[in-house]
C-alpha cells in the first residue's frame, strides 16, 4: 500500500513538473508544438484516405453509368448491401492484423505497408470498368484492408509523437481528417456526375475519376512517412534509446538533455519497463520479441482483458462506447446519403448529390471545435454533447418521416427539415 502511494505521489510530482514546464493545453499548445502539429497533420492522410472511400461509395452507387456496369449489385438492395458492406468487412479485418504489423515493423513502416496494400485495391477497384463486378468487391475488400489497419495505426502514431498537453487534439485530428475526406468526396461526386451528362449517355469517367483520385492522397502519405521520424515509444520498447532521444528532442525543438525531454523519456521507458516486467511474469515464454511471439500475445493479452473485474469493465466501457457511435447510423448515412435524400423527397438524383455535399461541409465544421478544445474540456462532456446532438436530430428525422412518408410533393418543407436534421 505504501508503495502505491508512493508511487502516486511520484506520478503527480511527474505531471506538475510537466505541466509547469509545457504550460497550458488547447489551441496555444498545438502553436508552441507546430512541429509535432505538422507530422500528425500529414500522417492523417491516413484518415482522409478512410474517410474519401466513405463518402465516394455513396454518390457512385446513384451513377447511370456504375449502374450499367454493376447491373443486379446495384439494382438489387441485397447484393448491393454486400458491395458497400465488403469495404467495412476488410476494414474489420485490417484493424486485426494492424497492431502486430505496427510492434514487428514499427508505427511507420506498418503504415507504409498498408499505402501499398490500399494502392493494389484501388487499382483492382478501377478495373472493375472490364472485368465486372467481382473486381470491384475484391477490389474495396483489400482497399478496406488498408484502410482499416491505417484507422488503427495513424491514431497511434500521433498519439506517440504527441506530448501529453495536445495529444487528445492530435488523435482528434483523425476524425477531423475522415470528415475531410467524406466532404471532399461528396463535392467530387456532385461534379464527375455531370461527365457525360446525369442520364443514360453519362460517362464511365463520372465513377472512375473518383475511385482513381484517391491514390493521390494515398501516393502522397507512402512517400512521405519515408521521411517522417519512427515513434520513440516504440524505439524504447525495442532498446534504441538513443535514436529515441533523438527523435523526442527534434519533435519537441529542445536539446538532449533538457528537463522536459529527460521527464518524458523517462516516463516512457518506465511504461516499457513495466510491460515487459507484465509479460514476463504472466507469460515467460513469449519475453523475446520475436516476431511469432509477438503474434501469440496479441492473442493471450486480448485474452487477459477478461480475466479480472477491474480489467473488464474497462474494456466493456470502450468497446461498447464504440459500438453505439458507429451504431448510431452515421455509416449508413454516409453510404446511402444521396438514397436517403431522395426517399425525403428531393427532386432528383442532383440534388440529393448536391444536399449529400452540404452535408459533408457541416460534419467537417462540427469536428474542428472538438480538434481544438478536446484537452482543455476533456473527452467525456465532448462526446456526451456529441450523443446528445445525435439522438435530438435522429428523433427529428424519425417522428418527420412518419408524418409525412407517403406525402413528400405536398410537404416540401418538412422534407428539407429533415434534411437539415441530416
Amino acid at each position: 500500500m505504501v508503495a502505491v502511494r508512493s508511487g502516486s505521489v511520484i506520478d503527480g510530482a511527474a505531471l506538475a513538473r510537466r505541466q509547469a514546464l509545457t504550460g497550458a493545453s488547447g489551441p496555444i499548445a498545438l502553436v508552441k508544438n507546430i512541429k509535432v502539429f505538422g507530422i500528425a497533420c500529414f500522417a492523417c492522410l491516413g484518415g482522409f484516405v478512410y474517410g474519401y472511400n466513405q463518402g465516394v461509395f455513396s454518390g457512385i452507387l446513384t451513377m447511370a453509368s456504375f449502374g450499367k456496369h454493376m447491373g443486379p449489385w446495384v439494382q438489387d438492395q441485397t447484393q448491393k448491401g454486400w458491395l458497400t458492406s465488403i469495404f467495412e468487412l476488410g476494414a474489420w479485418f485490417g484493424c486485426l492484423y494492424s497492431g502486430f504489423l505496427a510492434e514487428i515493423l514499427s508505427r511507420k513502416y506498418a503504415i507504409l505497408v498498408n499505402v501499398g496494400v490500399f494502392v493494389i485495391g484501388v487499382v483492382v477497384q478501377c478495373c472493375a470498368i472490364v472485368a465486372g463486378p467481382s473486381c470491384m468487391l475484391g477490389g474495396r475488400f483489400v482497399t478496406g484492408l488498408a484502410v482499416g489497419a491505417m484507422s488503427v495505426n495513424v491514431p497511434n502514431y500521433n498519439a506517440e509523437v504527441a506530448p501529453p498537453e495536445v495529444r487528445g487534439s492530435l488523435v482528434a485530428l483523425q476524425q477531423l481528417a475522415i470528415t475531410a475526406g467524406i466532404m471532399v468526396s461528396f463535392w467530387i461526386d456532385y461534379g464527375t456526375n455531370f461527365i457525360g451528362g446525369t442520364g443514360g449517355s453519362q460517362s464511365d469517367a463520372a465513377w472512375l475519376v473518383p475511385l482513381c483520385l484517391q491514390l493521390a492522397p494515398g501516393l502522397l502519405l507512402g512517400i512521405g512517412m519515408i521521411f517522417m521520424p519512427f515513434s520513440p515509444r516504440w524505439l524504447i520498447h525495442h532498446g534504441r534509446e538513443a535514436e529515441a532521444r533523438q527523435v523526442l528532442s527534434s519533435l519537441r525543438n529542445l536539446n538532449q538533455d533538457h528537463e522536459l525531454i529527460e521527464l518524458e523519456f523517462l516516463e516512457i521507458k518506465a511504461q516499457s519497463v513495466f510491460e515487459k516486467r507484465s509479460t514476463a511474469q504472466k507469460w515467460p515464454h513469449l519475453v523475446e520479441l520475436t516476431p511469432w511471439n509477438t503474434f501469440k500475445l496479441q492473442f493471450v493479452a486480448i485474452g487477459s482483458l477478461f480475466q479480472s473485474k477491474g480489467m473488464f469493465r474497462r474494456v466493456i466501457a470502450a468497446t461498447v462506447t464504440m459500438f453505439f457511435q458507429q451504431f448510431t447510423g452515421i455509416n449508413a448515412v454516409l453510404y446511402y446519403a444521396p438514397s436517403i435524400f431522395a426517399a425525403l423527397g428531393t427532386s432528383s438524383n442532383t440534388t440529393s448529390l448536391l444536399a449529400t455535399g452540404v452535408v459533408g461541409i457541416v460534419m467537417f465544421i462540427a469536428t474542428i471545435p472538438a480538434v481544438l478544445y478536446i484537452d482543455k474540456l476533456g473527452r467525456k462532456p465532448v462526446m456526451i454533447a456529441g450523443g446528445i446532438g445525435m439522438g435530438i436530430c435522429h428523433m427529428t428525422i424519425a417522428v418527420i418521416f412518419a408524418k409525412n412518408e407517403y406525402q413528400w410533393p405536398t410537404h416540401k418543407a418538412a422534407g428539407w427539415a429533415a434534411v437539415a436534421m441530416v
